[in-house]
């Protein structure tokens, strides 16, 4: 049996990071591309750096150049980096090659947004460079949309990278999760469907769900 891990993306607010992370999630995501609304590349690296061990600090970039990536894992002291842009699979895999040298447990997540016309044969090239996808809805904005896309799309899956789901999660959605069989599902990710305004987080809800989320599969 396997538990499903909780992502809990787009973290803003200094004192709604330290209550949401008091619930021990186990991924927090701080976003660092400025065109989000919860552009997170403002805020005091000691803000992370408190953040309990057991909680994997990831950053979310988007085509951005990969010594600024290096310089901001470094900076707020991340453990794991979601790349949410075109980037290249050779971007990628180099990306992964300096950082791993410095952080052999670092982690590489790739995203990719998904709609009816996506082309899953595109994520071989990926296979060997990542440690996990993240499949999420296809949209112009770079996640953080609140759709869901449809999720029978990942029958067309067929590689064995294990996976985020993300894209409309929200609170209602814990039983259709933990109904999923596939054992690639590695975690959730969520963020606009627990918050208050762009950023802040409903933790009350938040908690609720991830109680609920048990996540054990056969």
């Amino acid at each position: 049996m396997k538990k499903l891990l909780l992502k809990i993306c787009g973290m803003l607010h200094p004192q709604n990071i330290a209550e949401v992370a008091a619930s021990q999630p186990d991924y927090l995501g701080f976003i660092f591309f400025k065109g989000s609304k919860r552009y997170a590349g403002d805020l005091a690296p000691e803000v992370l750096n408190v953040l309990p061990e057991s909680i994997q600090r990831t950053g979310v970039f988007v085509n951005e150049a990969a010594e600024v990536v290096l310089d901001l894992i470094e900076k707020y002291g991340l453990n794991a980096v979601q790349l949410h842009g075109g980037e290249s699979p050779e971007y990628v895999g180099l990306l992964a090659q300096q950082v791993k040298a410095r952080q052999p447990d670092f982690k590489i997540i790739k995203a990719f947004g998904i709609d009816a016309a996506f082309d899953f044969q595109q994520l071989q090239g990926y296979e060997k460079k990542v440690d996990y996808f993240l499949f999420d809805t296809q949209t112009p904005d770079h996640g953080g949309s609140g759709k869901k896309f449809d999720w029978t799309l990942l029958e067309k899956y067929t590689l064995d990278v294990p996976f985020f789901l993300s894209g409309g999660i929200g609170p209602e959605s814990a039983a259709v999760l933990n109904a999923i069989t596939d054992p690639r599902l590695f975690a959730v990710d969520v963020n606009s469907r627990f918050e208050l305004e762009p950023g802040l987080k409903n933790t009350p809800e938040l908690i609720e769900f991830k109680t609920k989320l048990s996540g054990v599969k056969s």
